[in-house]
């Protein structure tokens, strides 16, 4: 699959989205999240049991490497792969997990934070997912905190829940002229 190219003139490369492909029924990340975890990691369609796996991986930290060392070389083989195929003024990697997992930071030019407080983070994950507040919680405390993100940006986007879809908008169109800008100038 192609990168997605925004109508701004931006290529995107979700790796989250790219997660989602190698753990469907058949993706290359399967026989060895089965060979690691058994068949408690398998949903009846033959894709990965997200339920199953955040409940082992948010209480087991070992759980959690042993499945990121799977899947996160496979994502950034793909991303990558991906990379190369792209044009444009510039290329958006969404990397949900980049503080964490320090792989990303030294292959882009700039990091970009959308970001927002704790409260509108846990009420978006439950109206998105329908986890538990404690659940979300869980699963925030074991990922890199608001400020240890907010420390490698370069740009920040402000999606809090006073923010209108018009002054996202907004938001990302100055980024993205910005960019433009930046890719223009790298190119030279």
């Amino acid at each position: 699959m192609l990168p997605i190219c925004s109508k701004s003139g931006g290529f995107v490369i979700d790796t989250d989205a790219i997660a989602h492909e190698l753990t469907a029924p058949g993706g290359a990340a399967m026989p060895g999240i089965l060979g690691a975890f058994g068949q408690a990691a398998l949903a009846p369609d033959g894709a990965l049991d997200r339920a199953a796996m955040r409940e082992i991986v948010f209480r087991d930290p070992q759980a959690r490497s042993r499945l990121e060392a799977i899947i996160h070389p496979l994502i950034a083989h793909e991303a990558l792969a991906r990379a190369a195929l792209a044009q444009g003024c510039y290329l958006v990697f969404v990397v949900p997990l980049l503080v964490e997992s320090k792989r990303w930071l030294h292959q882009v030019d700039r990091v970009c934070v959308v970001d927002c407080d704790p409260d509108t983070q846990v009420a978006r994950v439950q109206q998105r997912s329908g986890l538990t507040t404690d659940a979300v919680r869980r699963i925030m405390s074991a990922q890199a905190s608001r400020e240890a993100r907010l420390a490698v940006a370069h740009d920040i986007v402000l999606n809090d829940g006073a923010t209108t879809p018009v002054q996202l908008q907004q938001r990302a169109r100055q980024l993205h002229e910005q960019w433009c800008t930046l890719g223009s100038q790298l190119k030279q």
